[in-house]
């Protein structure tokens, strides 16, 4: 394999057109005709810098294009590697109208390049899914020598510099090469503007790309002298890259928030004193690939609020690119930010992601009540709201982000704590309660809000202090649809607590059901599974004893359409569980779950909850803490692991009221395991590869986990309960 090819002048200038001095409006196209329906509307046509550069791409998946490198390259006369991630220039693509002059088709910004060192191909990802639009395939037999091949492409023509039109050629193939093809125009040319446009043989009426254009002679071209007639060209084979690709377009997302294509992390400290003031709270972004860290509080210029005793910035976060610019940015929960007067209203920021890293583009974004717009500007500040007690956020089906707040302090009319949870999406923002959005019946101390989640289907909603019948604070549950109402509000799938029919057991005093809540998609069809905790649920064991604060997870399906059904009732009593039932184990405190492969059916493997069990005693030692693995297919048991110092990699041994498992985040490649209160003083967060839970290399060893501790690796010391959050 070629790593960094070096871009061979002697036969063909490159076909990524520059546009200086052309029309603004720069779509150019091959010599032949113009295209005259949508028929290969796959082809897509991109704008690089805005004019900078056009060229051509094919869409081989609703979210995905593929098309040539070096249309991204500094200077693809040298090289025609590019880095991974955001492109440094802005792109947008135009798929789905081959007339330029209409309005079919979409407009989608590139969002993330994934190159191949040994070609000039790259797969460029769109910040959202096209729908409408049928894809082309990557072909699996390579091309033959003297094989037709079709071009269409958005290139220079013979006499347009700037046609509104794609246009295609025909164009005979050589023998292949082991990464490229040569080819030659049929009384037609691969002309500037036609880089990564696909050349394909067809199957009935789908198309099968076996290469894309790289490089070219220009004769006929507009602009180029009448004495060059020839119209060879290579291409660049994609035949052999469905694998690559397929992997690549399945792949679960990564927190990326400086765009080089390497995962990050945010680990909060909302403990933190900053600029003197205790317990102010900040946020550590650590970049990866080596690239440093920077500290997010808010003393800094560019993060709303001021640092003051008590805000607790950072006590909670979540990712999302909100403004779907190829950068993930950081959504900040404040709880206990005083505004003006009022104690502990609360307030969420988002920090944007940039090539800088967080906060070094774009100003940062606050959502306060009172303020704004939608139902956050009708509300007002009152004492122990908590406004972003809990946060989460990710995009829709359709790639529509949004974010979702907590608010179990708001007080709604006469009824204080009973929680409210505001919905923010598509510019404006409505208020979910019991009164208005969700069944039930309103009561104080509800704290509707005290968690949240959501996937790409669903959102979640836990209210711990519900009241069920007469059980006090027994908990309860509420999954709402993205798809909205006539009042704008996303529809109610579930309301679910213990004394449902569908749920097994019953309502008690004290359960909290609901304490947390975790969603994940079930798989490419809109299907959801939900995850809820109630940590402070009493276990019978099998002497019949009630074992007090033991917990419980409950697991339920939700389908695409239909109702919902309970799955599993997971807890440590069961036989084929690690561990056993304990005082005080609180098993289901916290709760994560990914799908590792979310374009795929999913399997034990890639689907996976992990629980927290932050009061498991270890052997003797109280409240050391846990974390469990598990797979969300079938009974949790034949794929079960833990996690504890000394177990699975995780470094250390046990400690009295380290509660490892009260804090826990999750990526495609690790689980991230908060230890804020020990064993070191100012906290620390460890990622445990994947690996280590769900399989191990041939010898049974575990991979290396990774310790971030204030003072460490580059980390400033200081702090307080480091790794109180992770995300």
């Amino acid at each position: 394999m070629r790593t960094t090819p070096k871009r061979r002048t002697a036969l063909a200038a490159l076909v990524a057109a520059t546009v200086i001095g052309a029309p603004a409006v720069s779509a150019h196209a091959v010599t032949g005709p113009a295209e005259t329906d949508n028929t290969r509307a796959f082809t897509a046509r991109l704008d690089i810098g805005n004019g900078a550069r056009a060229c051509s791409a094919a869409m081989v998946d609703p979210e995905w294009l593929i098309t040539a490198a070096s249309c991204f390259a500094d200077n693809p006369s040298e090289t025609i590697r590019v880095p991974a991630g955001a492109p440094k220039l802005a792109t947008t693509a135009v798929i789905g109208r081959t007339d330029l002059t209409t309005t079919a088709g979409a407009e989608r910004t590139v969002v993330k390049l994934v190159p191949r060192d040994d070609r000039d191909v790259v797969l460029a990802k769109l910040s959202a899914p096209v729908t409408g639009v049928r894809t082309a395939q990557l072909a699996t037999a390579a091309v033959q020598a003297g094989e037709k091949l079709t071009l269409t492409g958005y290139g220079r023509t013979k006499d347009e510099w700037a046609p509104l039109k794609a246009h295609n050629g025909t164009f005979t193939a050589t023998a292949p090469g082991d990464s490229d093809v040569e080819v030659t125009g049929d009384n037609a040319a691969i002309c500037a503007g036609d880089g990564g446009a696909p050349l394909f043989r067809t199957s009935g009426d789908i198309a099968q790309i076996v290469s894309v254009a790289s490089r070219s002679d220009q004769g006929g071209c507009l602009g180029v002298d009448a004495a060059q007639t020839s119209t060879k060209g290579v291409a660049t084979r994609t035949d052999d890259l469905a694998a690559w690709v397929d992997s690549t377009v399945r792949a679960a997302r990564v927190v990326d928030f400086n765009g080089d294509g390497v995962e990050d992390i945010a680990i909060g400290d909302p403990k933190a004193t900053v600029g003197g003031n205790a317990e102010a709270g900040a946020v550590r972004a650590v970049y990866g690939g080596g690239k440093g860290n920077a500290q997010l509080d808010q003393t800094l210029s560019f993060v709303p609020g001021e640092a003051e005793a008590g805000d607790r910035f950072g006590q909670s976060l979540a990712t999302v690119d909100y403004d779907r610019d190829g950068y993930t940015d950081l959504v900040v929960g404040v709880p206990f930010e005083d505004l003006g007067s009022v104690a502990d209203a609360g307030m969420v920021s988002v920090i944007y992601g940039s090539a800088g890293g967080l906060g070094k583009g774009r100003a940062a974004e606050d959502f306060v009540q009172g303020q704004g717009k939608g139902a956050l500007k009708a509300s007002a500040n009152e004492k122990g709201d908590m406004l972003g007690h809990s946060v989460a956020a990710g995009q829709t089906r359709d790639g529509e982000p949004f974010i979702v707040i907590g608010d179990p302090g708001e007080a709604i009319g006469t009824k204080e704590d009973a929680g409210n949870v505001i919905y923010v999406r598509g510019g404006t923002n409505v208020s979910l309660t019991q009164e208005a959005g969700m069944s039930g019946g309103l009561e104080a101390g509800d704290k509707v809000g005290w968690s949240v989640a959501a996937d790409a289907n669903n959102i979640a909603i836990g209210a711990p202090g519900e009241d069920i019948d007469k059980a006090a604070d027994a908990g309860a549950v509420w999954v709402l649809s993205h798809r909205r109402g006539a009042d704008g509000k996303p529809a109610q799938r579930a309301n679910i607590n213990q004394n449902s029919d569908k749920v097994s057991g019953g309502s008690e005093a004290g359960d909290a059901f609901g304490t947390s809540v975790a969603l994940v998609e079930n798989g490419p069809n809109g299907d959801s599974i939900l995850a809820a905790g109630a940590p402070a649920e009493s276990v019978t064991n099998a002497n019949k004893v009630d074992v007090k604060n033991a917990g419980t997870v409950f697991t339920f399906k939700v389908p695409a359409s239909g109702g919902w059904s309970q799955y599993q009732v997971i807890n440590q009593d069961q036989p084929d569980v690690i561990g056993g039932i304990e005082t005080g184990d609180r098993f289901g405190e916290t709760l994560q779950a990914v799908n590792l492969s979310p374009r795929t059916p999913p399997t034990w493997q890639t689907l996976q909850l992990v629980v927290g069990a932050p009061g498991e005693t270890q052997g003797s030692v109280t409240a050391a803490g846990a974390v469990h693995t598990m797979s969300l297919i079938g009974a949790p048991g034949p794929h079960n692991d833990v996690l504890y110092a000394g177990h699975n990699g995780v470094p250390g041994a046990p400690g009295v009221n380290q509660r490892m498992g009260q804090a826990i985040g999750l990526s495609a490649t690790h689980i991230y395991v908060g230890m804020p209160t020990g064993p070191n003083a100012q906290g620390a967060a460890y990622a445990v590869p994947w690996q280590n839970v769900t399989s191990h290399d041939a010898a049974g060893a575990d991979q290396p986990v990774t310790v971030y501790q204030p003072g460490k690796d580059g980390i400033p010391s200081g702090g307080k309960a480091f790794g109180a959050v992770i995300r």
